[in-house]
C-alpha cells in the first residue's frame, strides 16, 4: 500500500559504509535509492569521514544524509533501503556497530513518532551521532526532529569530535 501520489512525503536516510571503497558504496547507494520507484531525492550532503562507532579494531566509516520525497509507507521505505543493503553485499552477523559495507538508516519520516518492532522513528540515537547531525544540519537547517527539537539545538549539543567533511 503506497500514500497517495498528492501526499508525498519528506523522508532522511542516513548512509554509512566502511568497506569495499566506502565512498562509492555512498554513491551507489545513492543511484539505487533514486531508482527506487515512489522515491526522489530532495537533497544529499557532503560526504564526512568519521572513526567508528563500536569496535575500534575496523575501518574508518564514510557517512552521509540524503533527504527523498516518497509516497511509501514508512515500512515499505525501509524494506527498500534493507534491499539496497543486501544488493551491496551487506552481511547481517547480529553483530552491533560492526564493520559493513552498507548501512542505511531511515532517520525520519515527516513528522511521525513510529515505534514498531522492525522500526523506531527517529533513529533511536540520532541526537548524540555527529555523524548523523552533521549531515543532516547541512541539508536541513531548519529541521525540527520529531519528539528531540530543533536541529541547530541538537547540533549544539553533539561535538563534532573527529568527524570530517570530505571534499
Amino acid at each position: 500500500m503506497e500514500n497517495s501520489k498528492a501526499d508525498l512525503i519528506t523522508a532522511y536516510i542516513g548512509l554509512g559504509s566502511n568497506l569495499a571503497n566506502p565512498a562509492e558504496q555512498i554513491k551507489s547507494a545513492r543511484t539505487a535509492i533514486t531508482q527506487t520507484p515512489g522515491v526522489r531525492e530532495r537533497a544529499f550532503s557532503s560526504l564526512y569521514h568519521s572513526p567508528p562507532m563500536g569496535p575500534q579494531d575496523q575501518p574508518d566509516y564514510v557517512n552521509a544524509v540524503m533527504s527523498v520525497a516518497t509516497d511509501l509507507l514508512p515500512i515499505d521505505l525501509l524494506r527498500q533501503l534493507q534491499r539496497i543493503e543486501n544488493d551491496h553485499g551487506r552481511v547481517r552477523k547480529g553483530e552491533r556497530w560492526g564493520a559493513r559495507t552498507l548501512d542505511l538508516d531511515l532517520l525520519i519520516y515527516d513528522e511521525q513518532l513510529i515505534d514498531l518492532p522492525d522500526l523506531t522513528v527517529p533513529h533511536p540515537g540520532l541526537t548524540e551521532r555527529a555523524f548523523v547531525l552533521y549531515p543532516l544540519f547541512e541539508i536541513a537547517p531548519q529541521l525540527v526532529v520529531p519528539g528531540k527539537g530543533n536541529i541547530a539545538d541538537l547540533l549544539a549539543r553533539c561535538p563534532i569530535n573527529d568527524l570530517k567533511r570530505l571534499d
